[in-house]
């Protein structure tokens, strides 16, 4: 082990100039970089960015999946469309489709329910806790003790650090274990719908221009943050009043030009940056093919079973939306693996580090062979469960089985249940299971889960979880099934909440018996991720530690893996080029709109929108360059999922975007950072203003915001 390996930002020296773009920074991370924000024209200090009680930080908000930013002093948080897509598709119905017609609150008492899963998070505090989670762990102890040790510590963190229902805390590993942070956020439960254009223009080309561009898409929304009266986070109530956040983000219609440079901040998911060659081959040949197979086969059905009725369409809008996006994800990554050989990379970097390795390894020759036979494990272990996922690919099932393995958690003391289990979970867990309300359709549902249990019998039978086949149902015993199940009401459904293990045992619906038939299965496979996780806990930390003092010799910049926390990048206004004699942005414009137009879905322009355009009342909004109104803009920012909605902002740290995207060229920048093609896409705020004054006549909104327009 590299024992003087501490932190990562205690290694981390001045970035060169060729990593300037490249990097998902902790906030703490950036005062060690201050020559980089200074070059690129960041005129903020690192100091105040590093901050997380002041502006601008203390105004980015997550909302537990996308990122989000207040913009006013009365809890009024912008993000995207497509992040508030749930909370739209759930208030709509065939006669208000706020799909397609859009949605604005002219006044508060008009805002409509987030529902139970629209949340806004509030990071408070960050602190590294390591040394809480990891001392007195031992090299003699098996995988699964070493995880339940780490695990048994991570309750307890949180369980210290959650002192009533107001607050939300979470302790995730950084450097893949290397360290440990525990995160405070004051968790909002009463948030409202207060406006989102049309899906015309919010989600404007639709999955056809997904991750593409050109772009000419208003991906905005906006929400209200309620607390009661005290102050304090409180569960939804007519009593409640608007959320009066702390710091907020002036918005500027200044404008900016190639070459600016921009602040992004967010809360990006997963990335996999220090993945090894073999973890990219398998993600590259197994995994991924396998997983854009299933997402195409499973939106077939679902297409197919909802045809031709709009109730049905609604109810699966979200699903459908969430799949495609994942899909298109899921078959850039194999064309951009296609298109460059990252493993081959990889593999030059790989044997460069364990040359380096060799000759430093201090002790621990034997690392990088464990860690090698630890990661085959881990990668045979995620075909069987990928198989598994097949297998219980039903929404009736998966809330059987989420109840029933709640059943018997709660038989334990609250500290020694499963995470995700505990009383502070049961909010979330009886939240998913109302939400079903709203997207599920139990003959959509029953076709699904007999595609999938078509496309599990088709997987080798190697690979098929043991013992499994056996427990499932025949294709023929579907439909009793369904017809004959009560959990597709919703008041049933919650009604099984609080009962015990025993009535679960004795029920007749067929679904709760076959998630009482199948948990041992999902026990023994469970199990053995722990076992495996607790191994790659005590490896790869060790790897990690060797992987950045090796950088560090070579003056690199050393940043963790997104992991769904709090994190800055930088950049700035950049095109791009992606083959020979092409370069594509910086910006697009309104004209484009009308271009791409063909009258039917997804290029259908609203004939206000259209009309706006075709008089060219651009106001203040217009470019002075570009002579129009700006749409879309690119950016060489660092960002990843769970970035939607971040708060792009100039120099000064006024908001001046929101993320919404990648270009095609660039999706896998989650694996390997190529700084020539790798662009974020950005609705440019100036579009958002023009659209909600010119189209839809947010003006309340409009007069709420601070907004700093162009000098005449």
């Amino acid at each position: 082990m590299f024992k003087s390996i501490v932190l990562p930002v205690a290694l981390l020296g001045a970035a060169s100039a060729a990593f300037a773009d490249e990097g998902q920074w902790q906030p703490h991370q950036l005062p060690q970089l201050k020559s980089e924000l200074k070059r690129i024209g960041i005129t903020m200090p690192a100091e105040k960015l590093a901050d997380l009680g002041k502006h601008p930080m203390s105004a980015i908000v997550s909302l537990g999946g996308c990122s989000a930013s207040f913009v006013s002093p009365d809890g009024l948080v912008v993000t995207n469309h497509h992040c508030a897509y749930g909370a739209i598709q759930r208030n709509a119905t065939p006669e208000k489709n706020y799909i397609v017609d859009g949605f604005l609150a002219k006044t508060r008492a008009a805002e409509l329910p987030g529902g139970p899963n629209t949340l806004v998070y509030v990071t408070e505090k960050v602190e590294n806790v390591t040394a809480r989670v990891l001392e007195g762990l031992t090299p003699t102890m098996s995988g699964s003790e070493r995880h339940a040790l780490v695990q048994s510590r991570i309750k307890a963190l949180v369980a210290e650090c959650e002192t009533d229902k107001s607050t939300r805390c979470s302790v995730p590993a950084f450097h893949r274990g290397l360290e440990y942070y525990r995160i405070k956020q004051l968790m909002i439960r009463d948030v409202r719908l207060v406006y989102a254009p049309s899906d015309r223009i919010g989600n404007y080309g639709g999955d056809i221009d997904n991750y593409e561009w050109p772009r000419h898409v208003g991906d905005y929304a906006f929400y209200r943050a309620y607390v009661g009266k005290d102050g304090r986070p409180a569960d939804p109530s007519p009593e409640n009043v608007p959320y009066k956040s702390k710091d907020f983000l002036v918005v500027s219609a200044e404008g900016l030009k190639n070459g600016d440079p921009i602040l992004l901040a967010g809360y990006p998911g997963r990335t996999s940056r220090y993945k090894l060659p073999s973890e990219i081959r398998f993600a590259r040949d197994v995994d991924l093919p396998a997983k854009a197979a299933t997402i195409t086969a499973d939106l077939s059905v679902i297409a197919a079973a909802t045809q031709g009725n709009p109730a049905w369409n609604v109810a699966y809008a979200s699903v459908d939306k969430g799949l495609n996006n994942v899909l298109k994800k899921t078959k850039g990554l194999l064309d951009g693996f296609a298109r460059k050989d990252i493993a081959a990379i990889k593999d030059v970097q790989d044997a460069e580090f364990r040359a380096w390795q060799k000759s430093h390894a201090d002790g621990n020759a034997g690392l990088l062979s464990e860690l090698d036979a630890v990661i085959a494990e881990d990668m045979a272990l995620q075909r069987q469960e990928a198989a598994w996922l097949e297998a219980t690919h039903s929404d009736l099932l998966k809330s059987a089985r989420t109840l029933y393995r709640l059943a018997l958690e709660r038989q334990k003391p609250d500290a020694e249940r499963e995470s995700g289990y505990q009383e502070r979970d049961l909010g979330f867990i009886k939240a998913r299971l109302a939400r079903l309300e709203q997207s599920l359709v139990p003959g959509v549902d029953q076709a699904r889960y007999a595609a999938a249990l078509a496309r599990y019998a088709g997987i080798d039978a190697k690979v098929r979880p043991q013992g499994v086949d056996a427990l499932l149902p025949a294709q023929d015993a579907l439909a009793g099934m369904y017809k004959a199940s009560t959990l597709s009401d919703t008041a049933t459904r919650l009604a099984w909440i609080g009962k015990d293990v025993d009535a679960f045992r004795k029920s007749n619906d067929p679904f709760i018996a076959l998630a009482v038939r199948l948990h041992d299965a999902g026990m023994a496979l469970e199990e053995r991720r722990n076992e495996i996780d607790g191994n790659l806990e005590r490896v790869i930390p060790q790897y990690m530690a060797a992987v950045i003092a090796w950088k560090k010799s070579q003056g690199k910049p050393v940043y963790p893996d997104a992991n769904s926390t709090l994190r800055v990048t930088y950049g700035t206004v950049s095109p791009f080029s992606p083959r020979d004699g092409l370069v594509k942005g910086p910006f697009t414009t309104v004209e484009g709109i009308l271009e791409k137009e063909t009258g039917k879905d997804p290029f259908i322009v609203p004939a206000p929108l259209k009309q706006a355009i075709e008089a060219k009342r651009y106001g203040v909004f217009k470019d002075r360059a570009l002579g129009t109104v700006p749409v879309n803009f690119l950016s060489s920012a660092d960002t990843t999922g769970g970035n939607s909605g971040s708060a792009v902002m100039n120099k000064r740290g006024e908001l001046i975007g929101l993320n919404f995207d990648s270009t095609y060229e660039s999706i896998t920048k989650d694996w390997y950072f190529d700084t020539a093609i790798t662009r974020a896409i950005h609705v440019d705020i100036r579009y958002m203003l023009w659209v909600m004054k010119e189209v839809d006549h947010a003006d309340n909104l409009l007069k709420e915001m601070t907004i700093k327009y162009p000098k005449k």
